[in-house]
């Protein structure tokens, strides 16, 4: 299974990728530092699932999540961000993402989001 990984934070995205770890450990990873950065991968590769942030440089994660969706309307993307602020949150859930959760993620979390969020 593909998945990207979209975070400014290196030390975010690791957090990610352990958690990981332990509920897809065959998964085919892919990084991206910014949302165009995202953009350009989900185009090439076409994962199953994007874990996305919001405050980035370059291209935020609200524009990225747009033009992921206009990409690919069934996209499963979950949002993983310090802003918990509940407008982000509907914000996000109206543009398409499938759930958002605060930072960080860790193992029980992330088996929950597979569990409850993805259609795997």
């Amino acid at each position: 299974m593909k998945i990207l990984i979209v975070d400014d934070s290196k030390l975010a995205r690791m957090g990610v990728v352990k958690s990981l770890k332990e509920v897809e450990p065959n998964a085919e990873l892919f990084h991206a530092e910014n949302g165009l950065e995202a953009v350009e991968i989900f185009r090439q590769e076409n994962p199953r699932v994007v874990f996305l942030d919001l405050t980035m440089p370059v291209m935020d994660g609200f524009e990225a999540l747009k033009q992921i969706i206009a990409i690919d309307k069934d996209a499963q993307v979950i949002v993983i961000s310090a802003d918990i602020q509940d407008e982000a949150k509907q914000r996000v859930l109206l543009a398409g993402a499938k759930n958002m959760y605060p930072k960080p993620i860790n193992e029980e979390k992330m088996l929950q989001i597979f569990q409850q969020d993805l259609l795997i």
